[in-house]
């Protein structure tokens, strides 16, 4: 991390991505009770381990582990973008476009932290 960054907590898309489970968990609050705990628990799962990746990969030694754990998060939040389309064809949530917006907006700065720690490999 640079200078600037002393842990996890300065770094915007981990913030970004704290705020991503917040709006999750709003979300899965709409879902029907019979949908809370088998597609809402695998959303809030995959939300939750966005950030936990980008706060433990941060907390690691080297560059290459932080990007291994940077991939791992990105994977987490595929799959959350996954359920939140199935959500939607569902019909149990609509107008999600800010909150693919915001996953892209994720996507991109983990692809951009990605780049900026290989560059000290």
């Amino acid at each position: 991390m640079s200078k600037d960054i002393k842990n996890h907590k300065d770094l915007k898309v981990w913030k970004e991505s704290i705020r991503l489970v917040t709006e999750t968990y709003r979300n899965v609050k709409n879902f029907p009770v019979e949908e809370r705990y088998c597609l809402g628990e695998q959303m809030r799962r995959a939300a939750i381990s966005v950030p936990s990746n980008i706060a433990e990969g941060a907390g690691r030694f080297s560059p290459k582990e932080f990007i291994n754990f940077l991939y791992i998060g990105m994977g987490s939040l595929t799959e959350l973008e996954t359920q939140f389309i199935i959500s939607e064809n569902l019909g149990y949530l609509k107008d999600l476009d800010e909150i693919y917006r915001d996953i892209l907006s994720i996507k991109i700065m983990i692809n951009g932290l990605i780049r900026q720690l290989r560059e000290k490999l």
